[in-house]
């Protein structure tokens, strides 16, 4: 039996060959393969939970490679993998010819404890022709999810030896649902009273795929806005739900049966503005992902956005061109996924009271040029829909009747549906991700809807990015409607949502 455990490295991870040799000379344990100190500090945790489980461990020299030996090998995950396959050189367990990838950390008494990464190691393993597995009971949610694996959970040190010895036996073997469960969101659009035109708006953002920044007083509904946003975004598909789990899995948000394992709805992450750039970004001692790569395939809401450091919001120029984000950590490269959807909320001045109506603003004009550069102008260029917000009237409130999410979710959905076929075979399928040369093949405008664009150009002084982003926009608002060429009153609904410019926001007479 070739034991083999895993090695996260970013998205995708390395699957590590667990190898002993036991030969005569001065009993001692030796680790080698770039082994970090939790990996050879197992060396007594093994020893221990070996004799505690009725087992002896080989008097003799013992040597316990991990493979590759490049790479550094950190983490308890290894513990299991490495008993398993001491016994098996020693010759107290007997077993089959194969592989088996075994994860899990070892407490004294024998006990397997959860560990991280799990869903990745199987698709790892996978990847290089693994089909057996044996891993924590607290992981077996997770893991079952990955098809073409058959995984066994086990509690103790006894019981893997136990599966082992009987030869992954079916009756043992661990059956998943595999299918994402489908979840009502807690806000729903018909919560949402008042703020007719933002609800369109959301709805043509959720339609393409399109950034959304939402500037106002407090109190006007951008935040609610931004709760009630995930609800009319379909499902996850099992594509992008194995996606998604992967990254939660790294970030050990999977153990004990999380929720996250069976729902299919689309990740919604809203960070404090209070948070570093390691846990938006991901990073650390042990390199983790991010709340960045934690909202792939979903929405990342950052509200009072100018309070995040300037260093976050910057970094959020990469994974919005890319849908990805690479970290750099002690000479080694790693990627996450990212491809996610962006929501900044936003008051009009450090104050909030600048534009609010019988308020009065306590900021100076230096204050608040300073508290908007903070954003800066390469980010809000790449974000399409710029949508100023007031507070509506009581009578509107209570009068409003808007529809469902399931409504509007509905003609999304038919939106989504046009554009997988237009972008087919493609790593994205909305048009907020189309390049200048699909803009031009799939954005073309008659005559009329020319010269309308050439006029906003001129009187709103756009930027050539701009421009894009009302082709796209304005194409996003086609889909809806079920119309194959954009035609004006789709223009003019797009120039609306990206007339601000990046520096012209309230402050515009300042």
């Amino acid at each position: 039996m070739q034991v083999v455990s895993f090695l996260p490295w970013g998205y995708e991870g390395i699957v590590v060959r667990v190898e002993v040799d036991i030969r005569k000379g001065i009993p001692g344990v030796e680790v080698v393969g770039f082994a970090g100190t939790a990996v050879k500090e197992a060396r007594e945790r093994i020893r221990v939970a070996l004799k505690n489980s009725g087992f002896s461990f080989p008097q003799k020299r013992v040597l316990i490679n991990l493979a590759p030996a490049g790479l550094p090998k950190k983490g308890a995950w290894y513990d299991l993998a490495i008993a398993l396959a001491l016994l098996a050189a020693s010759g107290q367990v007997e077993a089959a010819e194969g592989v088996v990838l075994v994860m899990g950390e070892l407490r004294l008494s024998g006990e397997v404890l959860p560990v991280e990464g799990v869903l990745s190691s199987l698709i790892a393993a996978r990847r290089e022709g693994v089909r057996v597995a044996v891993v924590p009971a607290a992981n077996v949610a997770e893991a079952t999810v990955v098809k073409g694996v058959r995984v066994f959970g086990v509690g103790s040190l006894e019981e893997a030896v136990e599966v082992v010895e009987a030869g992954f036996p079916e009756d043992r073997e661990e059956k998943g649902t595999g299918v994402g469960v489908e979840e009502e969101w807690e806000h729903d659009f018909s919560s949402f009273k008042g703020q007719t035109y933002l609800r369109r708006a959301l709805e043509v953002a959720a339609a393409g795929g399109h950034h959304v920044f939402l500037f106002g007083p407090p109190g006007s509904g951008k935040t609610m806005g931004a709760y009630t946003f995930p609800s009319i975004l379909p499902p996850l598909s099992e594509e992008e739900r194995l996606e998604v789990l992967q990254v939660y899995s790294l970030a050990g948000e999977l153990q004990n049966g999380s929720r996250r394992t069976y729902s299919n709805r689309r990740p919604f992450r809203a960070p404090h503005h209070s948070a570093t750039v390691e846990g938006m970004v991901g990073g650390g001692k042990e390199v983790r992902p991010g709340e960045i790569s934690l909202a792939h395939q979903g929405v990342l809401f950052m509200d009072e956005a100018p309070e995040f450091r300037a260093s976050i919001l910057q970094s959020l120029r990469e994974p919005i061109e890319t849908g990805r984000i690479t970290l750099s950590r002690a000479g080694h490269s790693f990627w996450y996924p990212a491809r996610f959807q962006l929501i900044l909320a936003a008051n009009p001045c450090p104050c909030g009271n600048l534009g609010r109506e019988g308020a009065v603003c306590a900021c100076s004009v230096q204050e608040i040029k300073r508290y908007w550069r903070k954003i800066g102008a390469p980010l809000l260029d790449r974000i399409d829909i710029r949508f100023p917000v007031s507070p509506e009237s009581p009578e509107v409130l209570l009068s409003d009747r808007p529809e469902p999410s399931a409504a509007v979710r509905e003609r999304v959905e038919r939106a989504w549906a046009i554009q997988r076929e237009r972008f087919a075979g493609r790593e994205y399928s909305r048009n907020a991700s189309m390049t200048p040369e699909e803009v031009e093949t799939h954005c073309r405008l008659g005559d009329e809807e020319q010269r309308l664009l050439l006029k906003a150009v001129e009187q709103l002084s756009l930027s050539s990015r701009a421009c894009a982003s009302i082709l796209k926009l304005a194409r996003t608002i086609a889909d809806l409607e079920g119309s194959e060429r954009i035609q004006k009153d789709h223009l003019l609904e797009a120039v609306h949502y990206r007339r601000y410019g990046d520096m012209d926001f309230f402050w515009s007479e300042l």
